[in-house]
């Protein structure tokens, strides 16, 4: 029986989940998959493309376009989104996506192309994943499911210095309404809601350091991984 789990972890925008899936990732040496990213470089593609959205034709059809990859980047210690062959990091955190990118994720020839790429990335396991559905639907049967939270002034206050940081020029007003909108967005999808699994652990991070959360979560695993051990005599 395999040592490595599937590590899913689900949760609204800006409440540190690729924060703490990548943080995992590297605890446990593990690969980290950043389901946010394939969803924003597919929206990248259908807004320089020019795809229209109430079309699903023309979705589909652009989807075939589509090829997204990871690679590693030693200089950041992270990996990067590749869009057909171009780094598409920087792009994919501007405003302009965040504004479109649930919509994007919330048509069903999406999520069905993208989810087919998880589930393959995931099928050896030793993987974390973050998004909205990971342990709902990419990977219900995951060892360990992890739904996390926070207030929604703490997240919107993560955001705002997040994209500060980036040198984006936004006010914290259109963060709000952004936040606002991808929330209802994600929970009120007819493909895919965002929601709680039934066997997911919740992690409210309000008052969280990152240290904290990571020791939890590792916490967690390490529980996960006697169980598995013990059900394997």
């Amino acid at each position: 029986m395999s040592k490595k789990i599937i590590i899913a972890i689900d949760g609204y925008s800006s409440c540190g989940k690729s924060t703490l899936a990548k943080a995992l990732a590297r605890k446990l040496n593990y690969n980290f998959i950043d389901t946010g990213a394939m969803y924003r470089a597919i929206t990248l593609y259908f807004i320089r493309n020019n795809v229209r959205l109430d079309e699903p034709e023309s979705v589909t059809e652009a989807l075939k376009n589509v090829n997204l990859h990871f690679e590693f980047n030693e200089e950041k210690g992270k990996s990067d989104m590749f869009l057909n062959d171009e780094n598409v990091e920087q792009y994919i955190r501007e405003m302009t996506i965040a504004q479109k990118v649930s919509e994007v994720a919330a048509i069903k020839a999406v999520r069905v192309s993208a989810v087919k790429q998880q589930q393959l990335m995931g099928k050896k396991k030793g993987v974390v994943m973050d998004g909205r559905d990971i342990g709902t639907v990419v990977f219900p049967n995951a060892e360990l499911k992890i739904f996390m939270t926070a207030d929604i002034e703490i997240r919107v206050k993560r955001r705002f210095l997040e994209m500060q940081e980036q040198n984006q020029n936004v006010n914290i007003e259109d963060v709000i309404s952004n936040l606002q909108m991808r929330d209802y967005i994600d929970s009120n999808r007819e493909e895919s809601p965002l929601r709680q699994a039934e066997d997911a652990r919740v992690l409210n991070n309000s008052d969280m350091s990152q240290e904290q959360q990571l020791n939890l979560a590792l916490k967690w695993v390490e529980e996960v991984l006697s169980t598995k051990k013990e059900m394997a005599r």
